[in-house]
């Protein structure tokens, strides 16, 4: 055999594996859904999740307004000044039209999911049902909350105590039992039978 058709054959060789290739190629991606990652809108009614909180905790006679301090742990004045001052510094927390001309989330729906999160330690799904709230939005209120209490009350509540106020915590301790306590109880103090100091 000569070399030429050696050659020949060998040039055929590589055109019909190159065509082989490239049907299978082709097959491969046409046969692949197109992968872009499209989320689906869900309705969440987010209009009847700030009535529902508006009429439960907020309106004069509101329905649970014995229970505000049990499930926001603080009284509904202090979260009031939360809110507005989050709502007039912040631009996350003030009501606005989306695309559609639809008005977001509430600012009291913001705050109360974060307040929420952080007050139970539940994950960001729990507001979704009552607050009307996605995960990811239920999130971003959390962190754009944390964020804007530091700077709005981080200098007068987010600071050392100053020798008054450990004075007083010292005083408050006392009366409780627990002299010279301050912070969390750490079985220096009294004496438990179960305590992991006594054990070591």
């Amino acid at each position: 055999m000569s070399s030429s058709s050696s050659d020949e054959i060998d040039e055929r060789l590589d055109e019909v594996l190159d065509e082989i290739v490239e049907d299978v190629y082709n097959d491969i991606v046409e046969a692949q859904p197109n992968m872009q990652n499209t989320r689906g809108y869900i309705e969440r009614d987010r209009e009847g999740g700030h009535t529902r909180l508006v009429n439960d905790y907020f309106r004069e006679n509101a329905t649970y307004s014995a229970q505000f301090r049990r499930r926001f742990r603080m009284n509904k004045g202090l979260f009031m000044r939360i809110v507005l001052a989050l709502q007039e510094n912040f631009v996350f927390f003030q009501q606005r039209p989306d695309a559609t001309g639809r008005l977001g989330h509430s600012p009291l729906q913001k705050c109360t999911a974060a307040i929420r999160l952080l007050a139970y330690g539940t994950g960001a799904d729990t507001v979704d049902e009552y607050l009307r709230l996605a995960e990811t939005s239920a999130l971003l209120c959390l962190h754009n909350f944390t964020d804007g209490i530091i700077q709005l009350f981080g200098d007068e509540y987010l600071r050392r105590p100053t020798p008054d106020d450990l004075q007083r915590l010292l005083d408050i301790g006392e009366k409780r039992g627990f002299p010279g306590m301050i912070g969390s109880i750490d079985c220096m103090h009294w004496e438990w039978k179960n305590c992991p100091t006594a054990w070591k």
